[in-house]
């Protein structure tokens, strides 16, 4: 059985979920950030529900959304939620994004998700691991396509991938008139190849060329960045 995660401000139970508490959805919960302060929030694929307590801890007048497709995933996501400071102003809706994007109405100024993204070739025998993460289970373009729909027009969508895949999703992104503002490119340590992208999408609204920088996580074994150290500090207890 998996151990809750404590944060400064929250713990995160983990045991129900197959995907745990890693690396890629705190540094983009921690990282991304919207033109102004939010109204509302939607998280796609909760999980454990950490990126959107973590909206919820930033964001202090927002109200947080998330959809999480997984049952088990859900009822623990719904019981982070309600444990957490912040739970009269978080909800987890237990339906596919597919399902959640047809029948929502009201937009969202700020819409975050660390999609699934493993390909098929790697997929293990245990299917709720798969469904948290394999693309097929959510396409980059239902992906892009239900947050299009579901984004306010001067709201922002904000994710993280794997660098080897940001061009097709920019070139799947523009489609839907959403093009990047900001890219930021994470290595392990300097001399690691690029390993993930973080993207912030708006629609596009006139023409500009994204801001572009470069996050590396450690400078040896352990021991961590100050560029790193200062963008999750208010999140890691011992950070």
């Amino acid at each position: 059985m998996s151990a809750p995660f404590k944060f400064k401000e929250f713990t995160v139970a983990q045991d129900k979920c197959a995907m745990k508490i890693g690396t890629d959805g705190v540094l983009l919960g921690a990282w991304a950030m919207p033109k102004a302060s939010p109204f509302n929030v939607l998280d796609v694929g909760a999980g454990t529900g950490v990126i959107a307590l973590m909206m919820a801890q930033r964001f202090t007048d927002a109200d947080v959304d998330a959809v999480e497709i997984d049952a088990d995933a859900y009822e623990q996501a719904m019981t982070n939620f309600e444990n957490s400071p912040w739970g009269d102003r978080m909800f987890c809706y237990h339906a596919s994004f597919q399902e959640f994007f047809q029948e929502m109405e009201e937009p969202y100024d700020f819409i975050i998700s660390n999609p699934p993204y493993f390909e098929a070739s790697q997929k293990s025998p245990d299917d709720k691991r798969n469904t948290a993460r394999f693309e097929d289970a959510l396409p980059f373009e239902h992906l892009l396509y239900g947050a299009s729909k579901l984004l306010a027009d001067t709201g922002v969508f904000a994710l993280i991938i794997p660098y080897n895949q940001e061009a097709l999703v920019i070139e799947i992104a523009k489609k839907m008139r959403l093009v990047p503002v900001k890219i930021t490119h994470v290595k392990g340590n300097a001399a690691a190849p690029i390993k993930r992208s973080l993207i912030v999408f708006s629609f596009k609204m006139e023409e500009e060329k994204a801001e572009r920088n470069e996050l590396i996580i450690e400078k040896e074994r352990h021991v961590y960045t100050d560029d790193y150290v200062k963008l999750v500090q208010d999140f890691y207890l011992k950070m």
